[in-house]
């Protein structure tokens, strides 16, 4: 019998995925599927949602859709792109919007909207979150508006003869906090059953892994992150430990004792069928004088192959009997463009092309590839797993390799041009969100270094832009008291720039420097530049844990950038940040005293010459800064 569901067509969106979990996570089963689509693939299918993506609906280039599928006799919702093919399929036009939004907005119901079964028990106005530069222009027969954002008027529509219902906002994220009722309600319309649960996505995962593991054994490349520390105890669970050998490799990026205490904390859990093995030359002569990120991550990757073929010699294992295994989510798969229409926004560790070869020949077995972060410790804690362990922040495979920003020194003429035109741009922005006093002492520059971000699903590299606040102490900068009005000046800031998209805010500097005695430095991933950037790291680590804090937002990373005053000196950027499932995050509002002390500890440190604070939500910007 066909299992009733919501079938979400995948037009390439980062979000694609997290709407499928959503309706799985009210527990209504989900799937993905290409908009290409054959109707009779899509039988058993309640209700249709159609994704957002990274195409305009206008260009030559655009996913493939059949629109038969638009001829069937189901309900559907459209979102971003999807609203507005949705729009142009039934007879309205698109075009670019007048203002593009990125971030947070108010969508408020209009007369129809407060009657609409998609809005129902929805506020009369409600926070959304936007990724958007293009939008609806006008609607075609029988469709009528139910709800506006500030700067889209068509934020909100629906022909309720037809049942199709679409929306210019992600209702899968967090940051549209009723995004769950409207699509509840849109289950709802559907008249869909509750048949899904995280006990049949835990038998599914031992089943696929006893299936695609047959009689073989399984080799994990073990971090001692979240995602790696639940795939290996899942694997365990299904094949026992005599079939399963986890692999951490001290790989040279880590955090301070941090291959030390993954080990402590896997014995203490009871793991024993695993080894450290210490490769940091190894992986620091892979990345030796590469200033590229995807080049610099894609060398960390193939090494991970190198250093596992090593030790499979050195430890006889018959290769014929043993296949390998990653903690790989869909986050890294969909961010490196791992699906027919998706952008790559920068490419995982465990998406290069090694990896892709042993996926093709299924040579690897990755249990938590359809999951997110927030799925992922939920099972962590079904089957027994400590606190100590899921609850740690994530920490990528090339760990702090990817927080170090590295240069050989030079600018070219195209950096110079664009990097003019960001310090225009930030120059020209009026920030109307702070009191005239704070106005006065407000300072906005831009920096040389690019950093990597994600708007409306396509991959940026551009300039962030800095405020400055008059100071009242030495070497420190005024922070102003509501975060609230330095996220609104962020969000202005890069939705006004087409050469930024990121805002961060200087905390402290050196005050015998000044600002002209700031320059891009020559900066290799070395284990100079590691060691300062571990340093610094531990001083926020420790401070989150001892304050609270730690538990309190999803991830802290530290940045180091090369801007500074000399060559062996460097400039911190502290990033925390909060977010349910990696695709889109809010930077965290730390308590300022906290903060305070975090900063004098680190401008005690001889080599910092400089720390700021990273202001900037996901979308405009991504988690790190390459």
């Amino acid at each position: 019998m066909e299992r009733e569901k919501i079938v979400v067509l995948d037009f390439g969106s980062q979000y694609a995925h997290l709407i499928a979990k959503r309706f799985r996570m009210m527990g209504y089963y989900s799937e993905i599927a290409l908009p290409s689509a054959d109707t009779d693939s899509l039988k058993g299918a309640k209700g249709i949602v159609l994704s957002g993506g990274p195409a305009s609906v206008y260009d030559k280039d655009v996913p493939e859709f059949n629109s038969d599928i638009l001829k069937l006799n189901v309900p559907i919702l459209g979102l971003c792109y999807g609203h507005q093919l949705m729009a142009k399929s039934y007879g309205g036009t698109v075009g670019k919007a007048d203002v593009g939004e990125f971030g947070i907005a108010e969508l408020v119901k209009n007369e129809a909207g407060k009657s609409s079964p998609l809005l129902e028990g929805v506020n009369s106005s409600t926070q959304v979150w936007m990724s958007h530069q293009d939008g609806v222009l006008s609607l075609g027969p029988g469709f009528e508006v139910i709800g506006s954002t500030k700067d889209c008027p068509f934020a909100a529509v629906q022909n309720l003869e037809l049942m199709r219902f679409s929306l210019q906002c992600h209702c899968e994220v967090k940051d549209t906090p009723e995004g769950n009722k409207i699509f509840q309600n849109f289950a709802s319309i559907c008249k869909m059953q509750k048949n899904w649960d995280e006990d049949t996505v835990l038998n599914h995962i031992l089943e696929s892994i006893k299936k695609d593991a047959g009689d073989k054994n399984v080799l994990l490349f073990l971090s001692g992150g979240v995602d790696s520390t639940v795939a290996f105890a899942l694997l365990n669970k299904a094949l026992g430990q005599d079939r399963v050998l986890g692999l951490h490799i001290d790989n040279g990026f880590m955090r301070k004792n941090e291959s030390a205490n993954v080990e402590k904390a896997y014995k203490a859990h009871g793991f024993n069928n695993f080894i450290v093995e210490d490769a940091s030359e190894s992986f620091l002569k892979a990345v030796y004088h590469l200033t590229d990120p995807q080049k610099k991550r894609m060398a960390v990757g193939e090494n991970f192959i190198k250093v596992r073929d090593e030790v499979v010699a050195r430890q006889k294992l018959d290769e014929s009997k043993w296949m390998l295994a990653q903690g790989t989510l869909y986050p890294d798969i969909i961010e490196s463009g791992g699906t027919k229409n998706s952008h790559v926004i920068k490419t995982h560790h465990n998406r290069v092309e090694g990896i892709q070869k042993l996926i093709a020949q299924g040579l690897i077995i990755e249990p938590l590839k359809d999951l997110y972060k927030d799925e992922v410790r939920s099972i962590g804690k079904k089957i027994g797993l400590s606190d100590e362990l899921i609850m740690r922040h994530p920490f990528p495979g090339p760990g702090l390799s990817i927080n170090v920003l590295c240069t050989d020194g030079s600018f070219s003429e195209k950096d110079k041009e664009e990097f003019e035109k960001a310090k225009t741009e930030a120059e020209n922005i009026k920030l109307n969100m702070f009191c005239e006093n704070c106005s006065k002492d407000l300072k906005k520059t831009v920096i040389p270094v690019r950093s990597v971000g994600v708007q409306g699903d396509f991959r940026t590299y551009r300039f962030p832009c800095v405020l400055t606040f008059a100071g009242e102490e030495k070497g420190f900068f005024h922070l102003p008291k509501k975060w609230e009005k330095l996220e609104q000046a962020s969000s202005q800031i890069t939705n006004s720039s087409s050469y930024i998209n990121r805002t961060i805010i200087k905390l402290w500097q050196n005050e015998n420097l000044k600002d002209e005695d700031f320059s891009l430095q020559e900066g290799y991933c070395d284990k100079g530049r590691l060691d300062q950037l571990r340093e610094c790291d531990n001083i926020m680590i420790q401070a989150l844990h001892k304050s609270g804090w730690y538990s309190k937002i999803f991830q802290h990373l530290t940045i180091t950038i090369p801007y500074a005053s000399q060559k062996d000196h460097t400039s911190i950027v502290l990033r925390p940040v909060c977010s349910e499932d990696v695709m889109t995050a809010r930077f965290a509002w730390l308590d300022t005293d906290l903060l305070h002390q975090v900063v004098e500890d680190i401008s005690k440190l001889g080599f910092v010459d400089a720390v700021y604070y990273d202001l900037s939500n996901k979308p405009p910007a991504t988690f790190g800064w390459e």
